[in-house]
């Protein structure tokens, strides 16, 4: 008896909460904005350019503005580098202890360490690899574009499908790829890609899909000690993890990365560019649009 009592208690709890839900909204209560609403709203007085995709790893949902256009990639290039250094590692091309000497001919400005380092000191490809995400490490990118090349990266890429991905040459000019020979090509600086194809390839790491699922969770564990948190990971919880790459050029800026909410694995690529202002500051207004911007997904497309 008291079985079926609490039963129909249930039932009768259920139809009332759906009726609630099914009643319809005061005649001039105002509706709550869309994510589109929302994104559009927050880039309105943007004096530049804005690319964004997004999309919930759990769900499938998606958001997208411009994702398909090509944009420069600055230090993001950096990741599909990495990719190419596991896959040449995983099939014996190089090793990870093979010694790189660092000289001056070798050295270049702007982000990263080794700049500072003795000539001749020597360090390995792990460490350069990681020096290469972990602190955006221009020398080190270079150093490892000499052992792995680009063309050797964009041919990976498209062998993922990512088409818009192109490594196109080292970081002060040097090493350039058959690509580069395009005319096109040279607007984009050292990197070209596309937002939807950042978050395919992160998607891909995420899965496990990319050289080996041990290869691929290594990758993302090394995108989560990235330091140049200033866009998607700026104050960002020990509780909700980012593994993300960052990017930093003249008048743009852009992040790629993951964000494991409760509400989903939220992947996402932002890039800005055509600032009117030039800052190499964290609160630039690049860094703090997409940050904003990265706020705004995350609720827009939890589950």
């Amino acid at each position: 008896m008291k079985k079926i009592t609490f039963v129909a208690v249930l039932l009768a709890l259920v139809a009332v909460t759906a009726m609630a839900q099914a009643r319809p909204q005061p005649a001039g209560s105002p509706a709550m904005p869309s994510l589109d609403e929302r994104i559009k709203a927050e880039i309105g007085d943007f004096k530049g350019k804005v690319w964004i995709y997004a999309k919930n790893l759990d769900t499938g949902k998606e958001y997208g503005m411009r994702a398909d256009e090509q944009v420069r990639t600055a230090s993001t290039i950096k990741l599909p580098i990495m990719l190419e250094v596991y896959r040449q590692v995983a099939e014996g091309k190089i090793a990870w202890t093979d010694p790189i000497e660092i000289t001056k001919a070798v050295k270049v400005g702007g982000s990263g360490i080794l700049f500072e380092f003795t000539d001749g000191t020597k360090i390995d490809v792990k460490t350069a690899m990681t020096l290469m995400i972990v602190q955006s490490d221009n020398t080190a990118t270079n150093v490892i574009l000499d052992k792995v090349s680009s063309n050797s990266v964009n041919d990976f890429m498209a062998k993922l499908g990512l088409n818009d991905t192109l490594s196109l040459r080292k970081i002060g000019g040097g090493g350039d790829a058959k690509a580069w020979d395009e005319p096109v090509n040279k607007l984009f600086g050292i990197g070209r890609s596309s937002p939807r194809d950042m978050v395919k390839l992160l998607e891909m790491l995420e899965k496990g899909e990319v050289v080996s699922k041990e290869a691929s969770a290594e990758m993302i564990a090394i995108l989560r000690r990235q330091q140049y948190k200033d866009g998607i990971g700026r104050n960002s919880l020990d509780t909700v993890p980012v593994a993300s790459k960052s990017g930093s050029l003249d008048r743009l800026r852009s992040d790629v990365g993951i964000v494991y909410t409760r509400r989903g694995r939220i992947a996402m690529a932002i890039t800005v560019d055509d600032m009117p202002v030039v800052q190499y500051i964290m609160d630039d207004m690049g860094n703090e649009l997409i940050w904003r911007l990265s706020q705004i997904l995350q609720e827009g497309l939890a589950r």
